[in-house]
C-alpha cells in the first residue's frame, strides 16, 4: 500500500479539473456510484490518471476523529487541563471561523505523546481508530470507494487528522493511499510534538492533492476527477474537481454546492 503525506508550502495544481461538471441538486446516496460508472470509460490506456479524493472527518464518517481523539485522552487523563481549554478555545474560534493555527492546536493535542515511542503511539491510535471511529465509517462511503476502485480510479482518503488513525482505516476500507498530517518523530524513535510540514487542512489538502498526483504519476499525467466534501474548508479540492459532491454539508458549503450546481449527497 502506498502512502503519502504533505509538508510543501502552496503551489498550482497543474492536472486538476477547471471545476465540476455537474448540474445537479440534491442526489440519492447512491448518486455518486452512477457517476462513477457514467466516466469509467475514461480509464483508456494512456489516459491521464483518475483521481477520486474522499475527506475523511465528516464526509467518510459521520463524526470528527480528532474531537473523538481529545475527548479519549481527556477522559484518561492524558491531556493537561489548561491544554484541553486551549484545545475548547481553539474550537470555539475555528467554528466562528477565525483565522488559527493548525499546527498549534495538533501540537496540543500531541502533547499527551511527546517523548512517548512511536510504535506505541502508533498502536494506541490503531486501538482508538477501532474503539471509536471505526464504527462511524459511513457505508455510502465504502460503497463509493469500491465502485471508484472497481472502475480504476485512484482512491485517495484525505485528512487534516493524525496520520496513524487513517492508517488503520485503510486497512479495512477500499483505498491504497491517503494524505493526512504526520508528526514529527525525534532521532530516538520517540514522537514530538511538532507537525511534519504543515497539518492536510484547508487549502492545503488542494496542495497535498497536486503534489501527491505529481509525485505518482507525474505532472499533466493525472487529473482530479472526483471529490468528495462534507465541509467549508474543503471547497478548494472540491472547486478543483471535474466531479465535486457536497456529502451531507454544513451550511455554507450546501450555500457553495446550490451556487456551483453539486449535487448533494446524503450519507447519514
Amino acid at each position: 500500500m502506498e502512502t503519502s503525506h504533505t509538508g510543501v508550502a502552496g503551489a498550482s495544481a497543474p492536472g486538476v479539473g477547471a471545476g465540476a461538471d455537474a448540474g445537479m441538486g440534491a442526489a440519492s446516496p447512491g448518486a455518486g456510484a452512477a457517476a462513477v460508472a457514467a466516466g469509467a470509460a475514461s480509464g483508456m490506456p494512456g489516459a491521464p490518471a483518475q483521481l477520486a479524493v474522499f475527506d475523511f472527518d465528516g464526509t467518510s464518517i459521520a463524526g470528527n476523529s480528532p474531537v473523538l481523539l481529545v475527548r479519549h485522552l481527556t477522559s484518561r487523563g492524558m491531556l493537561k487541563p489548561s491544554a484541553v481549554l486551549r484545545i475548547v478555545a481553539w474550537a470555539l474560534a475555528y467554528k466562528l471561523r477565525l483565522p488559527q493555527n493548525e499546527s498549534w492546536v495538533r501540537s496540543l493535542v500531541f502533547s499527551a505523546f511527546e517523548g512517548r515511542p512511536a510504535a506505541e503511539v502508533d498502536r494506541f491510535l490503531a486501538d482508538f481508530y477501532d474503539d471509536a471511529v471505526s464504527p462511524l465509517f459511513r457505508p455510502a462511503a465504502d460503497a463509493a470507494m469500491r465502485e471508484h476502485a472497481r472502475a480504476g480510479h485512484v482512491v485517495v482518503v484525505i485528512s487534516a487528522t493524525f496520520e496513524p488513525i487513517i492508517l488503520r482505516a485503510m486497512q479495512h476500507h477500499p483505498f491504497e493511499n491517503q494524505i493526512s498530517t504526520r508528526m514529527r518523530v525525534a532521532p530516538d524513535g520517540t514522537y514530538t510534538r511538532e507537525v511534519e510540514g504543515l497539518p492536510v487542512e484547508g487549502e492545503q489538502k488542494l496542495v497535498a492533492v497536486t503534489e501527491f498526483g505529481d509525485a505518482r504519476f507525474g505532472a499533466g499525467n493525472w487529473e482530479l476527477a472526483y471529490a468528495y466534501g462534507d465541509h467549508h474548508s474543503d471547497r478548494a479540492v472540491l472547486s478543483a474537481a471535474r466531479r465535486a459532491f457536497a456529502v451531507s454539508p454544513d451550511k455554507p458549503l450546501s450555500r457553495t454546492a446550490r451556487r456551483q450546481g453539486w449535487p448533494v449527497l446524503d450519507w447519514d
